[in-house]
Parts: C-alpha cells; sequence; structure tokens
C-alpha cells in the first residue's frame, strides 16, 4: 500500500507507447533505441495475453528508465507480474556492479524485505471445514491489522536487538522453535545490518508495531493443496498430499521499513548533484556503491530486512498459538513446521556468472522473488537438490502457487521469479470498480471466509484488482525462471 500511494502521485495518467518486440517465446525486449539515455535494452518476460495489459500500463517505461542507470549489468528486466511503482516498476529487477554501481532504495520498495512465509500442517480441509470461520476469527483477534497497528509486542527499548537479530532474536525470546531460522532465506537475519543508520523517526514508528499485518494487499490466510505437480520436490518441502492445509503470510517492515526508504531517498537527492549521476526520473534517486551515503543505507536496509524477518516470526508465533486454541493440540503435534519464507523488495550483494567469469553484483529485486536454482549454496541445505522454494500469492479468491528456483533463472534474470499476481486495477480504481458486501458474498459462496478490518481492505484487493496468477505462473514456469511444484487454494483470510 505504501509503494502504491506514492506512486500513484506519479504522472501516470498519459498513457506512453513503449515499443515491445517478442525477442522469443515469454521475452518482450525494449530497444535500446527508445531514449537516448538508455544503457543497454529492457526485457519484460510475459505471454500474449499479458503484454496486452502490460502495453495500457506506463510501467514497461520504468522498466526503460531503470535502463539508463549507471553500472548496470546486462538488461533492465521485469516479470510478468510488472506494474506501475516508485522509480522502478514493482515486478523489476536490476543488477548493479559492487564496485561500479548504485544503489536505489527505488528499486527495492518503500516496505522493505515484504515478503512471503508458508506454514505446513498435519490437518486436511476437510477435517478442518467445520471450524474454518472459527479458525479465521480467532486468528483476527490474535493478529493485529491495519496501517497503523500495534503489534504484538513492543521493542521500543530492544529495537536495536531486533534490527540486528531479526528472526533469531524473536526465537531467543521465545517465539518460535529453534529449528525456524533453517528454513528462512538468509536464516532470517541478515549480518551487515546496521542499526545506527536507522533513524530515530524509523525507530519510532517500527518499535510499536512488531508482530502486527498491517494493511493493503497485507495477508495471512488458510490454504490447502489443490494441485501437486512436481511430487518428489512438494514432498522435500514438506507438502505431502491434496487437501493438506498451509497458511500463506505476507507482511514486512512496516513504519520502519516506509522511513528508512523515504530517509535516504530524501538524503540522495540532497546529494544528487555531488555525484553527477543525471537522472531521467527523480524517483529513481541512486547512490554510487562506493559512496558512504550508499553504505549507510544497505546497512539501514538490512536492519528493516531483520525487523520484517522478527515481524514475520512473531505473527507465526501467532499463529500457532491461533491453531492450539481451536483444534486443542500443540503446534508440534499438528506439524506447523515453516516451509520456507522470501523476500521480494531487497537488494543483495551476489555472485553471478558474467561474461564467462564470476563477478559480484548488487541485485535489485523489487516485486520480484529469489530463484536460486539446484545445488546453489544460498539454498536451505534441506532443499538444494531441488532448487529454493519460491512463493508466489495470488489473490484472495483464486490460487497461490508454490514453484521451485532453477538454474535457468540464475542464467536469465539473476535467478530472479515473479513475488505474486501482480495488479491490473490501481486501488482507487478497485473500489470504485466493486462492492463490499458483492466481493464478500462472492468469496463464500466459495466457501472461503474473509476478515478486514475496513470495507476498503476488502475492496481494494478484490480478486478482479489483480491478474490471474495461474497465467503469471505459467509464463515463469515456460520461460523456466521457476518450476511448478504445488498450486494452493484459499480457504480463509484475514486482512487489514
Amino acid at each position: 500500500m505504501d509503494e502504491k500511494a506514492h506512486a500513484e502521485h506519479s504522472p501516470r495518467s498519459t498513457h506512453i507507447a513503449v515499443p515491445l518486440a517478442e525477442e522469443a517465446p515469454f521475452r518482450y525486449v525494449i530497444p535500446r533505441s527508445y531514449k537516448p539515455e538508455m544503457r543497454t535494452e529492457g526485457l519484460i518476460f510475459s505471454s500474449p495475453a499479458l503484454i496486452e495489459g502490460i502495453r495500457k500500463d506506463n510501467a514497461a517505461d520504468q522498466v526503460a528508465n531503470v535502463a539508463t542507470l549507471p553500472g548496470l549489468v546486462g538488461r533492465s528486466l521485469a516479470m510478468p507480474d510488472i506494474h506501475w511503482g516508485y522509480g522502478f516498476p514493482i515486478g523489476g529487477v536490476a543488477a548493479f556492479d559492487a564496485d561500479a554501481g548504485v544503489v536505489s532504495p527505488g528499486g527495492i520498495g518503500f516496505d522493505i524485505n515484504c515478503g512471503v512465509r508458508l506454514l505446513r500442517t498435519n490437518l486436511d480441509a476437510k477435517d478442518i471445514a467445520p471450524k474454518v470461520k472459527e479458525l479465521i476469527d480467532t486468528l483476527f483477534s490474535h493478529i493485529p491489522t491495519g496501517v497503523g497497528g500495534k503489534g504484538a509486542i513492543s521493542a521500543k527499548t530492544r529495537i536495536n536487538e531486533l534490527l540486528t537479530g531479526g528472526a533469531q532474536w524473536a526465537i531467543d525470546e521465545g517465539y518460535g522453535w529453534a529449528s525456524d531460522a533453517a528454513h528462512l532465506e538468509e536464516q532470517g537475519r541478515m549480518e551487515g545490518a546496521r542499526p545506527e543508520a536507522v533513524s530515530d523517526k524509523a525507530k519510532r514508528r517500527g518499535g510499536p508495531q512488531v508482530g502486527s499485518l498491517g494493511s493493503g494487499n497485507h495477508f495471512l490466510e488458510v490454504q490447502c493443496v489443490d494441485q501437486i505437480l512436481d511430487e518428489a520436490t512438494a514432498k522435500a518441502y514438506g507438502i505431502g498430499t491434496p487437501g493438506q492445509v498451509v497458511v500463506m503470510m505476507h507482511t514486512g517492515s512496516r513504519g520502519l521499513g516506509h522511513q528508512v526508504c523515504t530517509d535516504y531517498v530524501e538524503s540522495f537527492v540532497r546529494h544528487e548533484r555531488d555525484w553527477g549521476v543525471p537522472l531521467i526520473d527523480r524517483q529513481l534517486a541512486c547512490a554510487p556503491l562506493r559512496t558512504k551515503q550508499a553504505q549507510d543505507y544497505l546497512g539501514g536496509m538490512m536492519a528493516a530486512a531483520n525487523f520484517a524477518w522478527g515481524n514475520r516470526q512473531l505473527l507465526t508465533f501467532q499463529t500457532r498459538e491461533a491453531f492450539k486454541r481451536v483444534f486443542g493440540q500443540d503446534p508440534q503435534t499438528l506439524g506447523m513446521e515453516i516451509v520456507y519464507d522470501v523476500s521480494h523488495n531487497m537488494a543483495k550483494l551476489e555472485e553471478h556468472r558474467v561474461d564467462g567469469g564470476r563477478k559480484k553484483l548488487l541485485v535489485h529485486r523489487k516485486g520480484a522473488t529469489r530463484s536460486f536454482g539446484p545445488m546453489r549454496s544460498e539454498v536451505t541445505p534441506e532443499y538444494r537438490e531441488f532448487g529454493q522454494p519460491v512463493l508466489v500469492p495470488g489473490d484472495m479468491g483464486t490460487a497461490s502457487w508454490v514453484l521451485a528456483g532453477t538454474n535457468t533463472a540464475l542464467g536469465a534474470s539473476w535467478g530472479s521469479c515473479c513475488h505474486g499476481a501482480g495488479r491490473q486495477m490501481s486501488r482507487a480504481a478497485a473500489n470504485k470498480a466493486f462492492q463490499h458486501d458483492e466481493v464478500l458474498r462472492n468469496l463464500r459462496a466459495q466457501k472461503i471466509q474473509v476478515r478486514a478490518l475496513t470495507r476498503v481492505g476488502v475492496t481494494e484487493e478484490a480478486p478482479g484488482a489483480y491478474k490471474n496468477v495461474d497465467e503469471v505462473v505459467d509464463v515463469c514456469h515456460r520461460a523456466g525462471l521457476g518450476r511448478k511444484v504445488v498450486r494452493l487454494r484459499p480457504l480463509g483470510v484475514i486482512k487489514g
């Protein structure tokens, strides 16, 4: 929601016709000649059906704008769920030379480490059917929601410990199991975090919000396995049979991450002339990686990322407690282990193959999920043979997916994949197009229970506001960015 609030104040009302040529199946290129400032081409992974919607959204022009930034390695990329964002498109991926490149807060987003976590259970959909409404009501009562809602705990006095320790801090405080961290990207903690690079204002905003869901497209959803397309990989991930109940949550760094982004965008704009980096769009504000300001931002970004992992760990604890209350069994007996936790708003220093050699790159993924393939060392050891899980939420009336990372993605997209269905309608347009009661009626007709704090939390997030997640995932699968493993369908959802 924070990203859209900023983006929708941008000049998107005038349609910009961007030349898009189909280079190969599921690959559409923006030629370097489109804008004289472009240093390289743009590439959007899409399909004939989805590309028509993309042509109507100025996000493709943002892909071209990113291609003007210094130190960019390879093309400016976008996933099939691409839509308009702040500076960079949501769904954008860009890799910068670790020495000669830049870092751009708009290429990470305002909700730093907004991400998705998936929990498995031993329960079956047919067995919990009589209790789904009670379960959703209990989750809603256990988990704080809303724009500025207070969290389950206050970390005001220990905020620096959270910013350093991430999910492990929460686990050590009793809000998780010792095994949880092994199933989180980066083990739920980035080593280079610098709490001192986070402003007092950001800490004041975030301290009271630990263990809260937020609003906008953030959610917690009880789902069940609808289809298993790769049995061996699904089994490795702990997902065994159709009907198995799982829980997916989507949230990030709340007000703290938003303030970190705001602070450094303002700082970078002030220093723009000092660095001599010409910008085609002021929202692309960036700093050369060699500068103190860039290193301060990266330290603050990592701290905000740790906040987000700690936040999702608190939500995991609260979810387990809600299940315990409804089903009268302890979470261990219910098998409520974490399948995985992924970020989709992050910049990471990674090693990739470039021109036949290995090179360190700062890969910006904004509304894009890491999709590393088999045997990559960053992948959790027990999943390494299969590739990392890629968690792709859809809308609350359709489906979500678990994919597996691929080695093809490493070469094609710096190991990146889509992060969701992607909006096809702005929040304002969705509020005009959909009626609260009708959306709820349609969802209940599908036996999907919904609890939301506000009416706009339903209308803004109506299923019709999003692209078809099955089509988006199919592009990723067929382009080799992620391999289909499991399709999930919703049983009930809570929203802010």
